[in-house]
């Protein structure tokens, strides 16, 4: 078997370490000894966007906030699927995972879609970019969901407070979409308490095969 190879390690504002490690072709980014993300498994996140893109992204110059770039899955499915006239806000918390990582080792994985012009990349917190702004769909892709791993910070995001903020934030008819490596009930039913219109779905890691991820699918009336 292929030895992992360290290619690099970022310090998560709030607390944590993440390590980009290569084996062969696969590049994983690792919290701990734990993959939060690998180049082989896109097919959840890739179903997350695409869900939005059915729902919200027929609206003229929609707007999307993406939590999370990490390899640009989410990103690249979402610039293939909504219309041309659409703006994509991508919040992204490490500065080496939109940067040095995303332009370096990890350029492959995301091709041209950094370049695209309907996307605005912006270093910090999602839960800062959605004060104060309106958006057709937030999907949320950090740490590994509600039961987080990598930042304690992340907990503030599926709070009762942090759903209101992102409802809020939300245009009327907007969905809040939530990725997660496994179920959550708890926050299955913070969600229903929050008055928005919700969904539990399930996706394959990779395409048709692998762990089933959860999306939860939150709509505003």
């Amino acid at each position: 078997m292929l030895p992992w190879v360290e290619l690099g390690r970022a310090k998560v504002p709030g607390g944590g370490e993440f390590r980009l490690m290569q084996r062969g072709q696969e590049f994983t980014i690792f919290a701990g000894t734990i993959g939060l993300m690998s180049s082989r498994q896109s097919g959840s996140e890739e179903a997350m966007a695409k869900i939005a893109a059915e729902r919200v992204g027929g609206k003229p110059k929609a707007r999307i906030l993406i939590g999370g770039l990490g390899m640009g899955f989410t990103l690249r499915r979402g610039l293939a699927d909504f219309r041309p006239d659409a703006e994509i806000v991508v919040a992204e918390l490490v500065p080496e995972i939109a940067g040095a990582w995303a332009r370096g080792p990890l350029a492959e994985v995301h091709g041209p879609s950094l370049d695209d012009p309907r996307l605005s990349l912006r270093v910090g917190d999602v839960g800062a970019v959605m004060a104060g702004d309106k958006f057709d769909a937030i999907l949320l892709d950090v740490d590994n969901g509600p039961e987080g791993l990598s930042r304690p910070g992340n907990d503030a995001l599926y709070s009762h407070s942090g759903i209101a903020r992102a409802k809020a934030a939300l245009k009327p008819g907007g969905m809040l979409a939530v990725w997660s490596v496994a179920p959550d009930p708890h926050f299955t039913k913070r969600l229903q308490q929050s008055g928005m219109r919700v969904e539990e779905l399930k996706a394959r890691a990779h395409g048709g095969r692998g762990a089933r991820h959860v999306i939860w699918v939150a709509t505003k009336d």
